[in-house]
């Protein structure tokens, strides 16, 4: 192997585990939610989604501090901040004895691991463009989806050991090794001269800027569509398979499985989107996405959970779609905006993940006794996605149309 592709190989996996911290925060957790919520007052179980979804709250709300300052100072002191911030911020969740506590500290999480999280697509965007941009994502995120195919199982493990709070002493000690390999090993990718002054108009400036890119809005408004949808299984699927289901035990196996599906369809896609194309394989599969939610739906409309083997295999195919679009939403909404990548990053991502929290919290609280609500929100969110991709595509025909009649 070159030591150019030893390079390029090890760069993939340094932003996929800058990445995944943020997963292994998320994931590990999921086996201990109930636990934890007996452990703060939570009287409603209910209420243990908000330990997954006000943590989504963070990780979007972070980069618009972070992005602008990467854009500033450099990347890497930012990931330094995020890395120090999530220090104290797990200490908050370990010692907190009320949900308000904990709810503080998760949302401290989720802010201070969106640094990392932020900065690792900026960096990719700093030495890669279109299909080839893509296809890094492709492969970050295959390194990436291990983490949820092994997180839950540890964190059952040392719950299992330790207890809820030996979960966060765990993250702890990943993100600190994380820390040191980037420090070690990873060179600063954005130069001086092409850095630009933090200034307390540069969210106004950078959001007047975005929305001026068609392109980026658009996608901007379907990635948090798919994410809505998305984290409503994430909030809820320990609800689901250990209540609904009763496989308390089976359920770091289940969800682990299913992670599968989405690395499988990210891995192929990183081999496809060269052949077929960003836009192809986002609209091929986003069709998937609302096509297989519509036929659950249309099949079990009363509302009775279907037998296990069932649901397994309907939300297999629906996540097998999601491994086709989520690294090329991305892609294709900071495809334009590569001179403001940080900012660009940020504010996509806050817009995309505040209407995730948003969908989230408004289907999640329907989802109590059937699996039927998360199937009607992807079939809406993924029929709501497929209009935008028609209006991009009208616009871009017309657009063409016109270029060619001057």
């Amino acid at each position: 192997m070159s030591v150019e592709k030893k390079s390029q190989v090890e760069f993939v996996a340094l932003m996929a585990a800058l990445m995944s911290i943020a997963a292994l925060a998320l994931d590990a957790l999921l086996p201990a939610l109930d636990i934890i919520g007996l452990s703060v007052g939570v009287t409603n179980p209910a209420q243990n989604q908000l330990l997954i979804t006000l943590f989504f709250l963070g990780l979007g709300t972070g980069p618009l501090v972070f992005g602008p300052i990467s854009d500033s100072i450099g990347r890497k002191p930012v990931v330094y901040m995020g890395f120090g911030l999530f220090i104290i911020a797990s200490l908050i969740c370990v010692y907190s004895q009320s949900l308000e506590g904990m709810i503080t500290g998760r949302i401290l999480q989720g802010i201070a691991l969106s640094a990392p999280r932020t900065i690792s697509i900026a960096m990719i965007r700093d030495l890669f463009n279109g299909n080839y941009m893509a296809r890094i994502m492709s492969f970050v995120t295959v390194v990436f989806i291990l983490v949820p195919i092994v997180a839950p199982a540890m964190g059952k493990w040392v719950l299992d050991l330790s207890g809820w709070k030996a979960i966060f002493h765990v993250q702890l000690f990943f993100s600190i090794l994380v820390c040191i390999w980037f420090w070690k090993r990873q060179a600063e990718t954005l130069e001086v001269r092409n850095r630009v002054s933090f200034k307390g108009r540069v969210f106004v400036e950078g959001f007047k800027e975005l929305i001026n890119y068609r392109q980026t809005m658009l996608f901007t408004l379907i990635w948090g569509f798919i994410t809505g949808s998305f984290l409503v299984y994430l909030s809820t699927s320990q609800q689901i398979f250990q209540e609904q289901y009763a496989l308390k035990e089976s359920f770091p196996y289940i969800f682990a499985a299913l992670a599968i599906t989405i690395g499988t369809a990210t891995l192929l896609n990183g081999t496809l989107v060269l052949k077929f194309g960003m836009l192809r394989l986002v609209t091929i599969s986003t069709i998937a996405y609302a096509a297989v939610a519509s036929t659950y739906v249309v099949l079990f409309s009363s509302g009775e959970n279907p037998p296990f083997w069932i649901l397994l295999l309907f939300c297999g195919l629906q996540f097998f779609a999601v491994g086709f679009i989520f690294g090329n939403l991305r892609a294709l909404a900071m495809e334009p905006v590569g001179h403001i990548a940080g900012i660009g990053a940020a504010i996509t991502g806050f817009l995309a993940t505040l209407m995730g929290v948003a969908i989230s919290t408004f289907i999640g609280r329907y989802v109590e006794n059937s699996v039927l609500p998360m199937f009607i929100g992807f079939m809406v969110c993924g029929l709501m996605s497929l209009l935008i991709l028609s209006y991009f595509y009208f616009q871009r025909n017309r657009a063409q149309r016109t270029f060619l009649s001057n």
